[in-house]
């Protein structure tokens, strides 16, 4: 299969595509330390308990695939 578009403008626009995901992705599922009451000393009471980034980069990156898979679409039939 060949891409509708050059290797490196695809590769340009799944990098931007997974950050912009990413930055969506980051709220989902979060707990401050404030909601579950459990504060650390010496830190912010909106710190994330589990942010689970491991988790989250997985998400983001299936779904950037989808989105990536709609815009190469978009390019290879319009």
């Amino acid at each position: 299969m060949t891409l509708p578009i050059p290797v490196p403008m695809a590769v340009a626009i799944y990098f931007t595509t997974w950050w912009i995901v990413l930055f969506a992705v980051l709220p989902f599922g979060v707990r401050s330390q404030e909601e579950s009451r459990e504060v650390v000393p010496g830190t912010d009471p909106g710190a994330p308990m589990l942010p689970r980034l491991a988790v989250k980069a997985l998400w983001t990156t299936g779904l950037s695939a989808l989105v990536f898979a709609a815009i190469l679409a978009m390019f290879a039939y319009l």
